[in-house]
């Protein structure tokens, strides 16, 4: 319970004092006016209120990852606590904060364009494509996640294909309507509801008389049941992605950049999303861990369903609230997918609108843009989730690693502080290329191999960044 309660004492003061710290750095002017009135156009760049933004940036970018990614991170030990709380403090909530910012900054430009201005043409060419790739395995992932999900909780005749297709109706409707139609009134409840069901669970935990498991020396190692197929690091930072730091995330905070009624406003809606996302993330690792008895047995639970952290969560929900109570969380965890999925393709849409220059008022303009992003995304929902689940979380940090290194480039130039993104763009770049000579779907290359060449690359990145700002001192 200590290291629980700790953790959360951390993120809480995370947000009172960290965010306060970064914020002096963000360039921010409470009388300088935001896209949301400039650039109003009634579909993406309308005005709403701070509360309204907050619930859906917080809604948008917690999908699976702080509830499956959670439970699947807690297989490795109480060490799960540390990545989420301090990377959620130190890296991921100044990684959404700052990308939501520059975004703000930048006419409410996509996060792919912000790239370019600041690391080069060829990056955004990169970023473009790299982006609505993502964007649509997002989509694919977050259709057959809540479908699955649904389909347990409704009669026979709702298959799992039935609520796919339904469930890819309204991504069509809510990519296309004006934000304020579908998004702006529904998500706000939305994100109430799937902060409640975290609240709800853990105390149950607790009235239960279930015990979370405390970080100590002695248990602060390697607990999978696998451990040498899946070492802490890398793989425990790419498994917990949105419960830490997610470059998806970046991809979100310009829907709501162009939004906002006031840069002040920026810290508590991007840094305090991201906070409120660890704090679920907590819950579920704390639950994980505790609720099967501990983490060996969690471990084998989890290998018994061949990982599928659905059936976990569909379990736990059950048991700790009852049917109803039950269905109401898992209906918070269906609502959270869906609602980052249908995002995900809005993203996708104006992504390759501000690259086409392509105004997005004309509902045709909408449509053209659209079709074959969905088209796309229909036929990735036919391929195993487990093989695009893998894909998606590697491409994702691989984002983070991109902005992360954006935003330091941002704040040299600025003559700014620009340590506190160097060193999460660093940490990231050694996990992002270190998984990807060590995992399965990578190259697969021996841990000492693969941890060489990361190390390598990491150096090598931050030897770069020394040298560009070494030539560049008398015009930084």
């Amino acid at each position: 319970m200590i290291t629980f309660f700790s953790g959360l004492t951390v993120l809480i003061l995370g947000f009172l004092v960290y965010s306060r710290f970064a914020e002096r750095f963000a360039d921010v002017d409470a009388d300088r006016i935001t896209p949301a009135f400039t650039l109003t156009d009634g579909v993406d760049y309308v005005p709403m209120p701070w509360w309204r933004i907050f619930l859906i940036q917080f809604l948008n970018i917690a999908g699976l990852g702080p509830i499956f990614g959670a439970v699947a991170g807690a297989m490795w030990g109480p060490v799960v606590f540390l990545w989420i709380v301090f990377g959620t403090v130190f890296a991921g909530a100044v990684h959404d904060f700052f990308s939501g910012m520059l975004s703000i900054h930048h006419k409410g430009l996509s996060i792919t364009e912000i790239v370019g201005i600041y690391l080069g043409n060829r990056t955004r060419q990169f970023m473009r494509g790299f982006t609505v790739i993502l964007m649509v395995l997002v989509g694919a992932v977050f259709i057959m996640g809540p479908a699955k999900i649904l389909a347990t909780l409704t009669p026979d005749w709702a298959t799992m294909t039935f609520w796919a297709v339904v469930v890819f109706i309204y991504y069509a409707l809510a990519t296309m309507l004006p934000i304020d139609k579908i998004i702006g009134k529904i998500y706000p409840v939305f994100g109430f509801a799937l902060l409640f069901m975290a609240v709800g669970l853990c105390t149950a935990l607790f009235v239960k008389g279930y015990q979370i498991p405390e970080l100590s020396l002695d248990n602060l190692k390697n607990l999978h049941t696998n451990a040498d197929k899946f070492p802490i690091f890398p793989m425990l930072f790419i498994t917990v992605a949105c419960g830490a730091i997610s470059g998806f995330h970046a991809t979100q905070s310009p829907l709501m950049a162009r939004c906002i009624t006031n840069e002040k406003l920026g810290r508590r809606v991007f840094y305090g999303a991201m906070v409120a996302e660890g704090v679920v993330a907590l819950i579920w690792a704390a639950i994980g861990m505790s609720f099967y008895g501990g983490v060996p047995q969690l471990n084998a639970m989890m290998n018994e369903h061949g990982g599928n952290a659905a059936f976990i969560v569909n379990e736990i929900s059950n048991s700790l609230l009852g049917k109803f109570g039950g269905a109401l969380a898992l209906l918070g965890v269906v609502a959270a997918p869906i609602t980052s999925g249908d995002t995900a393709f809005r993203s996708a849409r104006l992504i390759v609108a501000d690259f086409l220059k392509y105004e997005q008022g004309p509902i045709k303009n909408r449509l053209f843009v659209s079709i074959p992003l969905f088209a796309v995304g229909l036929i990735l929902t036919q391929v195993d989730f487990s093989i695009i689940w893998r894909y998606f979380a590697w491409s994702n940090q691989t984002l983070a690693v991109i902005v992360l290194w954006t935003i330091t480039v941002y704040l040299a130039q600025k003559r700014s502080f620009y340590w506190i993104t160097l060193i999460p763009a660093l940490f990231m770049t050694a996990v992002t290329s270190t998984y990807l000579f060590f995992a399965p779907e990578g190259f697969s290359l021996t841990r000492e191999i693969a941890y060489t060449i990361g190390g390598v690359i990491t150096a090598a990145a931050f030897v770069g960044f020394l040298v560009y700002v070494k030539r560049n001192r008398k015009t930084l």
